[in-house]
């Protein structure tokens, strides 16, 4: 499968992107990856595990869109798609810091998560000026010709070209990857049927380590996902959570705009504060709430505060006044705000 995908690249970008497209994968999974049920919507039977199967080939399925790019034309075309992402990026405002955020939708079979992704980038381009850069990663039906692949290979790609247009020991990167996880700590990357590897929390660590970031923000919204914590925390690091390293998180799933964590951080805490740190308390406890009232297993939510992080933040946030909120409109497959 990975020699396939290499060869399309190899066609579509030269021996440069090639060389990030053959980068090992030490944590990739095989292509059956279990994912907790619990993560679905809170209606969703908690505790049932169900699994993702993405096929093995790049033939076309039942569930490719009808009238979309064929699969060898959307990998063909992500070296495109991607170097069109960075070139979108907004000039650096020099002297103070700025911020870069990086928005991965890794599940395209439903759009609670291109709807998080897409609003993360809306609400930091439109709340917090000039100073805030937007770049997005997504896996969906709708964008398949317009967005370029959640992709471990993309997201080399996107931090690369990044840390090339920002200064790294100033500015902060801040990813916020949304998907299913699972209990080993693995978020799902699913374009069925694109064979594309799976992420461990090791393995983002990784990635991030290749790139000279000094400051950073993680966000990782899935199931599970505070076993992604004692890899990546460090100085100069924010981790925050959507759930502990036993738990489920909810709100995921076809009948839902946006999950639990996603609306409770993005949609109603940053809209309040410009302080992610304090918009992680708000969310907690917003989170927490909702939870008690559908009577589900709380997910507890996890942050790790990395020395200096927090200055950088309040540096970054000091200058240009903050814009009023963005309003929460998903759009794709006709879904509404949920009522929360």
């Amino acid at each position: 499968m990975r020699t396939l995908i290499t060869a399309l690249l190899a066609l579509a970008t030269g021996a440069a992107i090639t060389a990030t497209a053959l980068h090992p994968r030490t944590g990739t999974v095989p292509s059956t990856i279990p994912v907790s049920a619990a993560g679905a919507s809170a209606a969703d039977t908690v505790g049932t595990d169900t699994e993702a199967t993405p096929d093995s080939g790049l033939l076309p399925t039942d569930s490719w869109p009808r009238n979309a790019p064929s699969p060898e034309q959307v990998m063909y075309a992500q070296p495109r798609l991607m170097q069109q992402a960075l070139d979108g990026l907004a000039p650096r405002v020099p002297g103070v810091p700025n911020l870069y955020l990086v928005s991965f939708a890794g599940d395209g079979s439903e759009d609670v998560f291109r709807n998080e992704a897409e609003y993360a980038a809306t609400l930091f381009r439109h709340r917090y000026g000039a100073r805030a850069h937007t770049l997005v990663l997504e896996n969906n039906p709708a964008t398949l010709d317009s967005r370029p692949l959640a992709s471990w290979s993309n997201l080399e790609a996107a931090l690369t070209g990044v840390s090339k247009v920002m200064d790294p020991q100033q500015d902060i990167l801040m990813l916020y990857l949304t998907s299913h996880g699972d209990p080993e700590h693995t978020l799902l990357v699913d374009m069925d049927p694109l064979p594309l590897d799976q992420i461990g929390a090791p393995d983002l660590a990784g990635i991030l380590a290749e790139h000279p970031f000094k400051w950073k923000v993680v966000v990782v919204n899935a199931c599970y996902s505070g076993g992604f914590v004692p890899p990546l925390q460090s100085d100069g690091t924010l981790v925050i959570t959507a759930a502990r390293s036993d738990r489920s998180s909810f709100g995921c799933g076809n009948d839902s705009a946006a999950t639990y964590f996603g609306r409770a951080w993005l949609v109603d805490a940053l809209n309040r504060t410009a302080d992610p740190i304090a918009a992680f308390r708000q969310a907690q406890a917003e989170v927490a709430r909702w939870e008690r009232q559908d009577q589900l297993t709380p997910s507890d939510p996890q942050i790790s505060i990395g020395k200096g992080i927090s200055d950088q933040l309040a540096r970054w946030r000091h200058g240009d006044p903050i814009g009023p909120p963005v309003p929460f409109h998903p759009d794709a497959a006709g879904n509404t705000p949920a009522t929360r």
